[in-house]
């Protein structure tokens, strides 16, 4: 065997198809990939309308539903502070991984020294950061213009709504790999979030749902979101349940977001 075959048969093989190269996750890389996404929704003000004043519109329109009857408002009102956040970053995330896939980006970023944890950690750091500017904003004229009663510090109620927002972040970026087209995104929403606002115990406490819903409510994250409100909402000091309710959502998250990860593929649609 010559120098020149040696060195051909020694050289490691051209990533192919669907693989994508393990690289070790770097900061650099990560907040490179978190600046860009947050310069692309700083270019679509529709974008940054729909994350930022569609939570408080809706919570908004929900005070003044309920006007006669404040107490109704301040025992869901906290619950959905939650939930609103969570759809409105699963349905923009989704979107917006979708169409990088679709356009050839994601495909021409992991052509590049860029693992798939710098890609996937870029895009919740970036849609992390507006999530807490959503939270905040949500949190803040739901207490102080809207007279939400909250018994436990406001703060606790932010940290829920923060990573409920961060989980409707995760959750969109892993449904974005099973869909080919933004509409198919859209149409996960029913299958991944209408279920679990149903059996959160938003409508009805879990306790007196059929044995088999209980059950199943008991592994879904958006019920553990929704019983973290209520403890902020009872309760003056943190309580073990809240403790336990935001490790769950916190948790939940961290896991949808390796999840995303390993389905991460370089062939786009």
């Amino acid at each position: 065997m010559t120098t020149a075959d040696h060195t051909r048969s020694a050289a490691p093989p051209l990533p192919t198809g669907d693989r994508v190269p393990v690289r070790a996750l770097t900061p650099a890389r990560t907040a490179a990939t978190a600046g860009r996404v947050l310069r692309q929704l700083a270019h679509d003000p529709r974008t940054i309308v729909l994350l930022l004043l569609v939570p408080v519109l809706l919570i908004t329109l929900l005070r003044y539903v309920f006007d006669g009857s404040p107490a109704t408002f301040d025992s869901i009102g906290a619950s959905l502070l939650g939930i609103f956040p969570l759809i409105t970053m699963f349905l923009v995330t989704s979107i917006a991984t979708l169409r990088e896939r679709t356009s050839g980006t994601l495909e021409r970023l992991l052509a590049l020294p860029l693992g798939k944890g710098d890609l996937i950690a870029g895009y919740a750091l970036a849609f992390g950061a507006v999530a807490v500017v959503q939270s905040a904003l949500a949190t803040a004229v739901s207490i102080w213009l809207l007279g939400l009663d909250v018994t436990g510090n406001p703060w606790l109620l932010l940290l829920v709504a923060l990573l409920d927002a961060l989980l409707g972040t995760a959750l969109g970026l892993f449904v974005s790999a099973f869909a080919a087209s933004e509409f198919q995104a859209v149409q996960f929403m029913p299958a991944v979030i209408f279920p679990q606002i149903l059996l959160c115990g938003l409508f009805t406490p879990r306790e007196a749902m059929h044995p088999v819903l209980e059950a199943v409510s008991h592994v879904l994250p958006m019920s553990y979101a929704v019983d973290g409100m209520d403890e902020v909402l009872r309760h003056t000091a943190v309580t073990g349940d809240f403790a336990r309710d935001i490790a769950v959502v916190a948790g939940s998250a961290l896991l949808v977001l390796c999840l995303g990860a390993i389905t991460l593929r370089r062939r786009t649609a």
